[in-house]
């Protein structure tokens, strides 16, 4: 999937770039060889590494951090999917993540709803409508943080979203790092459509890559 004729995963590895971080490992799968073509015929920054790593067709989510073990090394590591951006500060995240001193940190976010919602009176009567608020709950923006020892709670089946992530939380692992600026998420044809959209209209918030290859905010 693409932004601006740039497929999305272009714009998240932009989202980390352009604020200092320099080696990037991508865990493919479906489609994986096109996306180390894409990446072979890139010219990124100066710095900036990317390596395309096969964690299989029908890998889960914790199955393919697992499966980069031996590339993580013993240092802090952050991990995305590749199809959400946002304008998120990576470096305050980071920051926050040692602060608080657990294995593991989740970006959690406030997404705006896809629908209107009535305002109801006592008597059950229709007050007024507000155009797709900003939902009460925070969910999983997808920006993480983790610690070497995480590992051993990834599993090469697990999927990152259930057991791992439930478990670093029964344990006290799991921090919440609260981001509450642009945040979206190329789930569907829609959301497709409107972050095309604000590309065009050259008001993307999120930080990413010049055409030359450069990082820029």
């Amino acid at each position: 999937m693409e932004i601006g004729a740039k497929p999305i995963v272009w714009h998240v590895i932009g989202i980390y770039a352009a604020q200092g971080f320099e080696r990037f490992l991508l865990a493919t799968g479906y489609l994986g060889e096109m996306v180390a073509e894409f990446v072979a015929g890139e010219g990124w920054p100066d710095g900036v590494e990317v390596e395309c790593i096969d964690t299989g067709l029908d890998t889960p989510t914790g199955g393919r951090i697992a499966q980069l073990d031996e590339r993580l090394g013993d240092e802090t590591f952050c991990a995305t999917y590749a199809d959400g951006v946002a304008d998120i500060d990576l470096g305050a995240l980071v920051a926050f993540h040692r602060e608080r001193r657990a294995l593991g940190t989740v970006t959690v976010v406030q997404p705006h709803l896809q629908w209107g919602v009535a305002r109801l009176g006592e008597g059950g009567e229709v007050e007024g409508f507000v155009e797709k608020p900003r939902s009460e709950h925070w969910i999983n923006g997808g920006f993480f943080c983790f610690e070497r020892d995480a590992l051993d709670y990834i599993g090469e089946g697990s999927v990152l979203e259930r057991k791992p992530l439930e478990r670093l939380a029964a344990d006290r692992q799991l921090s919440a790092y609260r981001h509450e600026g642009f945040w979206d998420c190329m789930d569907t044809y829609k959301d497709a459509v409107e972050l095309n959209d604000l590309w065009s209209s050259g008001e993307a918030p999120w930080p990413t890559l010049t055409a030359s290859g450069t990082a820029a905010r």
